[in-house]
């Protein structure tokens, strides 16, 4: 009887002590599933009334310039960043065919005028009808026409300048045939100092800007000197490939030397007393912490009670040397998650690590 009553009294003894061993391992393997990370406060990061955006230099006049006619390319008088003055001469076409084609026009001109006159001399005389006459004034008139067309395409068949500007780009090089408006040399004119950057913005964003915001202007290349510009331009809708809105800022003040049609510029403007928007401004934030980024938007992790990790969508204004910039999405977030976002998933447990 003793050894049945002693396993009666470790009965409840080995079931306690399974049941300590089940809640370790389950306290364990949360304790596993609770990601350890690093955080940065958002608070102190998002400049009030202040948007910082980038994008790249330009004009407002670029211009592909082209032929009228199609031929072969006799002459180009210019190279790439060669400055050039309003009405002068770039490219010529060879003129033989197109000179061929002017005199046919005239021959073709003055035998008309020949049979216009000599129905006007017979209808006089009562030997040519009145529908004679008329069927010789219009065969004149088409002539005179066709000449005039002829003159037109041989003025066109030379590219000049449409202002003082720089030369962008060279397409195509002597000798080879092109058709009709096929691009040859691309213009514009900074050389009178016409410089704007074009940045893309959020709609947000758009809606707090105003035209005259002013804004400080930098770049790489002139690195420790920046520019002021005004916005001169919001564009009305929105660019199809990118999703975001175009601002112009035309710059003022000193005008740079060292700058480039498609140098890249970062722009911060100051939004003027615009009510309608009361958080308009961007965040810098580490590389790591952005997640499948695709040009425009990417996905961060944030937590607000750093316990939970949460998902969320942000719109990517631009790509700085050590940061990348973020125009919206943040509003209302209380922490960044900067290090093990890698191994998170929307709402996943979270250990901020210090």
């Amino acid at each position: 009887m003793k050894p049945i009553h002693s396993l009666l009294l470790l009965l409840p003894l080995a079931v306690y002590i399974s049941s300590c061993n089940t809640d370790s391992k389950a306290s364990e393997n949360k304790q596993a599933d609770v990601i350890p990370v690093k955080i940065m406060t958002l608070d102190n990061n998002m400049q009030n009334g202040v948007i910082t955006t980038s994008g790249q230099f330009t004009t407002d006049d670029e211009a592909m310039l082209s032929f009228k006619t199609g031929g072969v390319i006799e002459r180009i008088l210019v190279k790439e960043g060669d400055a050039v003055h309003k009405g002068q001469v770039l490219a010529t076409l060879n003129l033989t065919e197109i000179n061929a084609q002017v005199q046919q026009a005239q021959l073709a001109y003055e035998k008309a005028q020949r049979d216009y006159q000599r129905a006007v001399n017979l209808h006089n005389d009562s030997v040519a009808t009145l529908e004679q006459l008329q069927n010789a004034k219009t065969g004149l008139d088409l002539a005179a026409q066709q000449l005039k067309a002829a003159s037109f395409n041989r003025s066109y068949s030379e590219i000049r300048a449409p202002k003082d500007g720089y030369i962008l780009r060279k397409l195509v090089n002597e000798g080879q045939v092109i058709t009709s408006g096929t691009a040859v040399l691309q213009s514009n004119g900074a050389q009178s100092g016409n410089w704007l950057l074009r940045v893309g913005v959020s709609d947000k964003q758009w809606a707090a800007i105003q035209l005259n915001d002013e804004a400080t202007i930098e770049t790489a290349a002139t690195e420790g000197q920046n520019f002021t510009g005004k916005v001169s331009r919001k564009s009305e809708g929105a660019d199809a490939a990118s999703g975001s809105f175009t601002v112009d800022i035309k710059l003022t003040g000193t005008k740079p030397n060292s700058v480039a049609a498609g140098m890249f510029g970062k722009a911060t403007i100051n939004v003027n007393g615009n009510t309608k928007t009361t958080q308009a401004g961007s965040w810098s934030i580490p590389y790591d912490a952005l997640l499948d980024g695709d040009g425009s938007t990417g996905y961060v992790f944030v937590t607000n009670d750093r316990k939970t990790a949460k998902k969320i969508k942000v719109s990517v204004a631009g790509i700085e040397k050590d940061h990348v910039v973020i125009n919206s999405g943040l509003e209302g977030a209380g922490a960044l998650i900067i290090s093990g976002s890698a191994y998170l998933t929307d709402n996943s447990p979270i250990n901020v690590i210090q």
